[in-house]
């Protein structure tokens, strides 16, 4: 017989821990969080170069797609070699986007190890509708916000003088168009994620509702230059229904 006796006993969870509150159990030192960093950044990097590289490929259509927005607008190239140094920026913009998948998916998995059970269950509802969000806001951009912004520009002068539009700044605006609409229809996904993690409540949310109208009006004013109450309700509208939407999202999760 052995003088020691091994203790088998089955050590019992606290009882007073959420298990929901406990973060994953894999530990990483951190040159080990500095490697998995520079990796998850040359992914990301290498989706977007070859993203880049095939709309670059594919740029003469894209930029024929772009330019169904002007509205038979005439644009012209005003210095040498500029339609192919936008190319390049069109077609980087581009890549950004058709990217933004990839890059979005290197980013939780690097987060991912150090978020308690509780957070790791929004991710996939945080992705999916922040994804969709952001194809609503270029839909609405690209055939809605764009065709009336350009539409007020040439009627504003266009009985006066002929109008050619640089090709720079023409893509310059669209692109800017694209992307400030995009993340502007991400309001009910950051909602959602500071209602859940219990930053804010749904009814602070609602108490700020003053201060959201004047925000929205504001915004609406900037990106769409029109005198025309109409036009600017246009992208103030969608803006106040993604909050108000966002609110009631976040009172029927509890919070």
């Amino acid at each position: 017989m052995t003088s020691q006796e091994t203790d088998t006993t089955p050590i019992k969870p606290n009882p007073e821990i959420d298990p929901d509150e406990l973060p994953d159990d894999v530990e990483m030192n951190f040159f080990d969080h500095f490697e998995e960093l520079r990796w998850r950044i040359f992914y990301a990097l290498i989706a977007f170069i070859l993203c880049a590289c095939g709309c670059f490929i594919f740029v003469k259509p894209l930029v024929a797609f772009l330019e169904i927005p002007a509205n038979g607008l005439k644009i012209v190239e005003t210095a040498p070699g500029q339609f192919f140094f936008t190319s390049i920026e069109v077609a980087g913009y581009s890549g950004l986007i058709c990217a933004s998948p990839v890059i979005l998916y290197q980013i939780i998995q690097f987060i991912l190890p150090g978020l308690t059970r509780k957070e790791r269950k929004l991710i996939l509802p945080i992705v999916i509708g922040s994804t969709f969000l952001f194809a609503i806001g270029l839909i609405f951009a690209y055939y809605v916000l764009i065709p009336l912004t350009f539409k007020f520009f040439v009627s504003f002068g266009g009985d006066v003088i002929e109008q050619l539009w640089n090709f720079k700044e023409y893509f310059y605006k669209v692109l800017t168009f694209l992307l400030c609409t995009g993340l502007a229809f991400q309001i009910p996904v950051i909602q959602f994620l500071l209602g859940n993690l219990g930053i804010v409540s749904s009814k602070k949310m609602f108490s700020a509702w003053r201060y959201v109208i004047l925000g929205a009006a504001i915004l609406a004013a900037i990106l769409t230059p029109s005198t025309d109450p109409f036009t600017q309700s246009l992208l103030a509208g969608p803006i106040l229904l993604l909050y108000f939407g966002g609110i009631g999202i976040v009172k029927l999760t509890g919070h």
